[in-house]
């Protein structure tokens, strides 16, 4: 039971949904209702073996509630070992549930007795729920997971994207297509938040020529809701109802409107629910709006300005996941000016401007915004904390600070690493992202068993990536004896480098294109084969990141590098598990010191898969000796960065990996592996993240 239970009452299903289930399985609903299930292996099997048809086809357990026939449900009554996995899985979630014996509980009970609000513009839980578009919602899902799992009294605010973010198709040329889907609400785990009167709660937010209703939605992510607004009400005027249909909207109006309704709306639903929170912690520019918001609300109820900007100081901590102030969310400070003066009680306008300014004369800057209404303002790496100490230390009034990122591990170590690690360190595993030290047991593992396990999920990788690419190249209208050739490529035994993430000029996707014939060189050596796997997706308004889309997806095919290089449309997050778990290097390479972050290189290395990288972002100080490589230290030119990561692959990376033993087990490799595993694990680990902005940020007022 969380504390802001009482406080969120919720309709019982969305309109449209019938589930029906025998009283036998009667908690499956439940169960269906919250999130909890995508990070607990057992509770997932129980979902697969309802129908492993079905589930192959669309891991959504409430279509699966909705879709079973009264036949399978007797069989599966009649299946004992389906019986106790159900009861086991049940027992498991309720006691996850209940237990009053958490972290926060332990250690700071009764702290922060309103709780934190966690405001960010996407949230990446499962990739059923497409309300993410990378780093940024993957990285605030991890964290209301963590949350969860310590207990923290935490609620999530962001927005219901009902098209999501764009589905992503590569044509024959390779030129990127932009698909946005509808989501089915009625079959996913999301429902409609009760007003105190029983009714479906709706704020208002005043626009220049409307005034919108806001609805709001709740997803359980084990023990912290997370509540999604909601403009597509028939309430509303037409023209609203898309505000809140697709993340990333290219239209900056129509931006600003959404960021209105996150941030406004997000202050004026929790408002509206009783919630005050202790902490305000907002995550990336996007919904600095609510300080506005509740600086408006301060004022109106008697303070002076200078008193109001400190009480919502003193409660309000702010997060910059951007590299450079460049790529903070601005706006014309005309347009804000359109939107927003008047509209604020008790703020005038001039000071609504000063509080946006950032040295920039006619932009509004939400990061500026944000770094002068709260009390802290950190980076996400220790390096990134150096750049927004430089970048920001005029708007700051002194330094900055850092909260490096991490992963949520239960959610992305594979299940056949899973079981290696519980092996050294016993069932409760995932609960020990707090204690570096226990992890050391990792490096005591058989060599052996560690390599088998990394091998298991390998081959459940290259099988979905064979899967993918067959697909891919039928709808480019290869023929049947072509579709029947991929189950040759893509060799379980041959090195594979993995590069997956956003495509964006500065992470320099094509930098291992430096020198095509070196390259070549490199992966077709008959003695030491590399295959180079590429996903991730452009932003749809990119044009120079969908040209190094098109640049690799050409290379793919080309006489030269097919068969060795791939690239894989429609990255998201069960891709992105797929190739973490079996990758055997995960390259990443951006220009510094423009990576803030990057947490997909921790998300590997917590499966045994080795680095490769420059040492930027988090990799600055995840890298030691023996648990990956590093180059680009010191950035001189791409040519130069190009030439290290040449020689690593060629002197260091490629005969280390084919140096095996005879039973195909390459033992120094698997020492790096290890030494990845209980280096990274837990201090790159979002309990460990989670339990640092609680100590560090939220219960420091300083």
């Amino acid at each position: 039971m969380t504390f802001f239970e009482p406080s969120l009452p919720v309709v019982p299903a969305a309109a449209g949904t019938r589930v029906r289930t025998p009283k036998a399985f009667n908690r499956l609903v439940d169960l269906a209702y919250n999130v909890w299930w995508t990070w607990v292996p057992e509770a997932r099997e129980l979902w697969q073996r309802v129908s492993p048809p079905d589930w192959a086809m669309n891991p959504n357990p409430l279509t699966i509630l909705q879709t079973m026939s009264p036949d399978t449900w007797e069989a599966l009554e009649a299946n004992d070992s389906f019986v106790e996995l159900y009861e086991e899985v049940i027992r498991r979630f309720d006691a996850y549930m209940e237990t009053e014996d958490t972290w926060y509980e332990r250690e700071h009970a009764g702290s922060l007795p309103g709780g934190i609000a966690y405001l960010c513009t996407e949230f990446g839980l499962h990739h059923t729920l497409p309300f993410y578009s990378g780093g940024l919602g993957v990285l605030a899902g991890d964290h209301t997971k963590s949350a969860s799992d310590l207990g923290l009294p935490l609620v999530g605010v962001g927005l219901l994207y009902r098209r999501g973010y764009f589905r992503q198709a590569i044509d024959p040329d390779g030129l990127q297509q932009h698909h946005y889907r509808a989501v089915e609400v009625a079959r996913r785990p999301i429902r409609r938040v009760l007003d105190r009167t029983g009714h479906p709660l709706i704020v208002q937010v005043d626009l220049p020529d409307s005034t919108v209703n806001v609805g709001a939605w709740r997803i359980d992510v084990g023990r912290v809701p997370l509540i999604l607004l909601d403009t597509d009400l028939p309430s509303n005027d037409p023209a609203d109802r898309p505000i809140t249909h697709i993340l990333y909207v290219r239209g900056r109006e129509m931006r600003l409107c959404q960021e209105i309704v996150l941030g406004i709306g997000g202050a004026r639903v929790l408002e509206a629910l009783g919630i005050e929170p202790s902490v305000w912690h907002v995550n990336e520019g996007h919904a600095s709006l609510a300080l506005v918001e509740r600086l408006s609300k301060t004022i109106s109820a008697g303070s002076g300005f200078e008193r109001a900007v400190e009480q919502i100081r003193g409660t309000t901590v702010f997060t910059l996941h951007t590299p450079v102030p460049a790529g903070n969310e601005v706006f014309d400070a005309g347009l804000v000016g359109r939107f927003l003066n008047g509209r604020l009680p008790g703020l005038d306008d001039a000071a609504l401007g000063s509080l946006g300014h950032s040295g920039r004369d006619g932009i509004f800057d939400l990061g500026a915004l944000a770094i002068r209404l709260s009390r802290s303002t950190n980076g996400v790496s220790k390096r990134h904390g150096e750049v927004v100490t430089r970048d920001w230390h005029q708007i700051i009034g002194g330094p900055g600070t850092s909260v490096t990122n991490g992963v949520h591990l239960p959610t992305w170590v594979g299940g056949a690493m899973g079981k290696r690690i519980a092996e050294a360190l016993g069932p409760n595993w995932t609960e020990m992202g707090l204690d570096p030290q226990a992890w050391e047991a990792v490096r005591d593992l058989d060599d052996k068993a560690v390599w088998d396990a990394h091998q298991s999920q390998k081959e459940r990788l290259i099988r979905h990536l064979r899967r993918r690419l067959r697909d891919q190249r039928a709808r480019h209208g290869a023929s049947p004896g072509d579709l029947r050739k991929i189950t040759s490529l893509l060799p379980v035994d041959r090195l594979t480098i993995v590069f997956a993430r956003r495509f964006a000029t500065y992470k320099r996707a094509g930098l291992l294109f430096q020198d095509l014939g070196r390259l070549t060189g490199l992966l077709t050596n008959p003695e030491r084969p590399i295959q180079l796997i590429f996903s991730g997706k452009a932003h749809p308004a990119d044009t120079m990141g969908k040209d190094q889309i098109r640049h690799v997806f050409e290379l793919a095919n080309s006489p030269e590098l097919a068969g060795h290089v791939f690239f894989f449309e429609d990255y998201d997050m069960e891709l992105a598990r797929y190739l973490v778990g079996g990758a055997d290097v995960w390259l990443n390479n951006p220009r510094p010191p423009m990576e803030a972050s990057g947490t997909s290189g921790m998300k590997a290395a917590a499966n045994g898969v080795l680095n490769l990288s420059v040492t930027d972002g988090w990799w600055g100080e995840g890298h030691s000796d023996g648990n990956g490589w590093a180059f680009g230290e010191h950035f001189e030119s791409d040519e130069v960065d190009a030439d290290a990561l040449y020689r690593l692959l060629e002197h260091e990376v490629a005969p280390l990996y084919y140096e095996m033993d005879d039973e195909g087990v390459p033992h120094q490799w698997v020492a790096r592996m290890k030494n990845a595993i209980a280096t990274v694990a837990a201090p790159f680990s979002t309990q460990r993240m989670v339990a640092e902005y609680t100590e560090r940020l939220y219960l420091t007022k300083g």
